[in-house]
C-alpha cells in the first residue's frame, strides 16, 4: 500500500517525462519523523549523479518540531538508493543533450519512504501552451458529455 506524501505537478508542466524509477531514500531519525507528517516541498529538486551514486539536491524537509539538537538540516543532499544499472542509464541519459532527472512523487510504501523519479526532457514555451491546449480542449470535451447525459 502507498502513501502518497507529496507531488510534483510541476515537472509534467515544464518536461516531458520519458523514463520512471523508484528509488528509496537514506534519511535519519527527524526526517522521517517530517516526512510522515507531509513537510515535504520538491520546489527547485533535481537528481545528481556524483562518482556513480544519486543524490536528491534541493529538496526541502521541514524540521521536525521535536527535535531538538538532533534536527537535520532542511537542504541537505539525500542519498537516492538504485540499481548500479539503473545509475548507469540515468548517468548516460544526462550527459545527451536536454535531458535531466527530476523527482515526481514521495511516498511511504511499507513503512519505507521511496520516490519516483523521472528521466525528462525540457519542455519550451510554445510546448507548454500546446499542452494547456489540448487540457482545456479535453476539459470541455467532458464537460459537453457530462451536460449531454
Amino acid at each position: 500500500m502507498k502513501k502518497v506524501i507529496a507531488n510534483n505537478r510541476k515537472a509534467f508542466h515544464d518536461y516531458f517525462i520519458e523514463d520512471k524509477f523508484e528509488a528509496g531514500l537514506v534519511l535519519v531519525g527527524t526526517e522521517i519523523k517530517s516526512i510522515r507528517k507531509g513537510s515535504v516541498q520538491f520546489k527547485d529538486a533535481y537528481v545528481d549523479i556524483v562518482n556513480n551514486e544519486a543524490y536528491i539536491v534541493g529538496m526541502h524537509i521541514a524540521p521536525y518540531e521535536f527535535g531538538n539538537r538532533f534536527n537535520h538540516d532542511e537542504l541537505r543532499d539525500r542519498k537516492l538508493l538504485l540499481h548500479k544499472l539503473e545509475i548507469k542509464k540515468l548517468s548516460k541519459s544526462v550527459q545527451q543533450k536536454g535531458y535531466t532527472i527530476v523527482p515526481l512523487s514521495l511516498y511511504l510504501s511499507e513503512g519505507k519512504a521511496k520516490m519516483e523519479i523521472a528521466l525528462a526532457k525540457g519542455k519550451a514555451n510554445y510546448d507548454k501552451r500546446q499542452t494547456l491546449k489540448e487540457k482545456d480542449a479535453k476539459r470541455e470535451i467532458e464537460k459537453a458529455l457530462k451536460n449531454k447525459y
